[in-house]
This record gives structure tokens, C-alpha cells and sequence, in this order.
């Protein structure tokens, strides 16, 4: 790997990191940078999904101040572990082509929720009217889905736990974006767990993504405390978009 191939994947990773505190989608930077420098599709996705994660941790340190209280953020660390360890065998035992089909649709749908909250809402009910056991059971599951997307491909998982969590929580956006920055991080260590002991990772890239990632995650979390929420809403939900149709424009080409 030539000095100006390092260069590219140190520069992806401190865009991916800022981007994934903010909205989410960074690992479509580092994925594509990592094609770029020659790795096959499924090792580039294995060695990205283990790449970003210790941006991701970056981002719950960055934004621990809106965490809830440590009790909450616990009931959904067993769901998101099973979530994410049936997405990586998932992507290890199944055709990458199949799914790379469905996510396009996946990332758009995610991305119209949130754009469509309110709207939605009205139609499901807002969280504060739901009982404790329903509004729980809700969260659960939107946690379990983003866990499974997760652990298969990740690209986007800031953007689909944003939109389904804020469906389901009676909470701030910067709120909802702290939580979502820890069920990204745990989504992270459980596919390093699973990448490392079964997937095709090339550690070379990965020592030169995951590094830049820290940086870029402790300051685009910096940067979503000081975004107005109309903002950051229209933030995630424009950078959703044009992941999607990216995404789609790759399937179909």
C-alpha cells in the first residue's frame, strides 16, 4: 500500500467519524476508500465495519452529557448484542447481492420516518400516550432491527436507529442521538468480535481507518450539542436521502 493510498484512508476515516456522531453513513466514505485501495467487497466491508467502531466510541464520550440514566441505556444492550451477532453471521453465511438490493429501500424508508415523525405519529400514537410495557416492547424492537442492519452491513445504522428511535422515544433529537452513538458503539465491538474470529479482515487498513475515526467521532458529537434540533433533523434526513439513492444507484448499476 502506496503513501498516497494511507493518505486516502486516514482522511476517510476522520470524515466517517465526524459524519457518524452527526448523522450516520460515514462507513460509506471508509467502505468506498477501501475498495479503492484494492480489497475485495466483503474483506472492505468486514475490515470497515471493525474500522469505525472506535469512532463510535469516540461519539458516546463526546455526547454523554444528553445520555439517559445508565439503567435505561442497559435494558437495550442485550437486545442489540443478539441483534448484531445475527446480522454478522447473516452476512457470513448469505449472498452479499441479495441484500445489497434491500438496503437501499431499508435506508430511504428509515430516513422517510424521520422526515415524516410527526405525520407518523398521529397514526401510531405519540410515545407519552403508549403504556410502559407497549412504549418498551416498541423500543426493543427498533433497537433489535438497527442491530441486525447493523451487524450485515452498517452503512447508514446512525440514520435507521435515529429515525426508528425517535419514533418510539419521548425524547430530545440530541438525546436520541447520544443513545443511538451507544447502541452504535456496542453494534461495533459485537461485529469486531465476530469479524476478528470469523471474517476476512485486512488489519493493515484497519490501522490506518480505525485511528482517524476517533478524532472525527469526538467532534462531530462536539457538533450535534450545538446544532438547533430543526437542524440536525434536516441534517439526518437530507444525508439519509442521499445515502439511499447512492446506495440504490450502486445496486442497480
Amino acid at each position: 500500500m502506496g503513501l498516497s493510498e494511507m493518505l486516502l484512508l486516514v482522511a476517510a476515516g476522520l470524515a466517517a467519524g465526524t459524519v457518524n456522531a452527526v448523522a450516520g453513513g460515514g462507513s460509506l466514505i471508509t467502505f468506498p476508500a477501501l475498495i479503492a485501495v484494492g480489497l475485495p467487497p466483503v474483506p472492505a466491508n468486514v475490515s470497515n465495519s471493525i474500522a469505525v467502531c472506535p469512532g463510535y466510541l469516540a461519539s458516546v464520550v463526546g455526547s454523554r452529557a444528553d445520555l439517559p440514566e445508565r439503567r435505561r441505556l442497559l435494558r437495550l444492550l442485550p437486545g442489540t448484542v443478539l441483534g448484531t451477532a445475527a446480522g454478522g453471521a447473516l452476512l457470513l453465511s448469505t449472498p452479499e447481492r441479495a441484500f445489497e438490493l434491500v438496503v437501499p429501500f431499508l435506508v430511504l424508508g428509515a430516513t422517510a420516518v424521520l422526515a415524516f415523525q410527526d405525520q407518523l405519529r398521529r397514526l401510531v400514537g405519540h410515545p407519552r400516550d403508549l403504556g410502559p410495557r407497549r412504549r418498551g416492547l416498541s423500543v426493543q424492537l427498533m433497537v433489535v432491527l438497527g442491530a441486525v442492519y447493523g451487524g450485515y452491513f452498517g452503512a447508514a445504522l446512525g440514520v435507521m436507529l435515529i429515525a426508528g428511535l425517535a419514533l418510539v422515544l419521548d425524547e430530545t433529537l440530541a438525546r436520541v442521538s447520544a443513545i443511538k452513538n451507544v447502541l452504535s458503539a456496542v453494534v461495533g465491538l459485537t461485529t469486531t468480535a465476530v469479524f476478528a474470529a470469523f471474517g476476512p479482515v485486512d488489519w493493515t487498513a484497519v490501522a490506518l481507518v480505525a485511528p482517524a475515526t476517533i478524532g472525527g467521532g469526538y467532534g462531530g458529537a462536539w457538533l450535534v450539542r450545538r446544532l438547533p434540533p430543526t437542524v440536525l433533523k434536516s441534517v439526518i434526513v437530507v444525508f439519509g436521502t442521499a445515502i439511499g439513492l447512492l446506495l440504490l444507484y450502486r445496486a442497480l448499476s
